[in-house]
């Protein structure tokens, strides 16, 4: 019997209702609000085969050599890193942040932790007195 296709989701991350229609790629798999996914691919986009179901947080942004985008995410229930690629409807602000973040001081949830330091633009500028 043919599974029938689930017509959206719930964000792990916003709680939004999420299509599963995405401009630009056959297999949505995350949000296009705040990037979040669920660990549900094992080794092919779409298979639906993975029995982790943790969410997935996006670290960064990577090019591929055709110069199209593609998320990195890492579970944070196995660890797994994943790349996948951008929707054509996906935040624009929140992807271009996420490509300027720096790897260095992030946690495995992706967020800042407090022993790493990570300075920013602002705090750099004052420090060498540019207002």
């Amino acid at each position: 019997m043919r599974r029938r296709r689930q017509e959206a989701f719930r964000c792990a991350g916003c709680r939004l209702d999420v299509p599963m229609d995405a401009p630009g790629t056959a297999h949505r798999n995350h949000c296009p609000h705040c990037l979040t996914s669920r660990h549900v691919d094992d080794r092919v986009p779409g298979d639906r085969r993975s029995e982790c179901g943790g969410r997935m947080a996006p670290l960064g942004v990577s090019a591929r050599p055709d110069g199209e985008w593609q998320l990195i995410h890492r579970c944070l229930g196995c660890g797994e890193l994943s790349a996948n690629r951008i929707a054509g409807d996906d935040n624009a602000l929140v992807l271009v942040r996420l490509a300027m973040r720096p790897l260095s001081g992030l946690d495995a949830a992706g967020t800042t932790n407090t022993a790493g330091t990570t300075a920013t633009a602002d705090s750099a500028n004052s420090a060498n007195g540019v207002v």
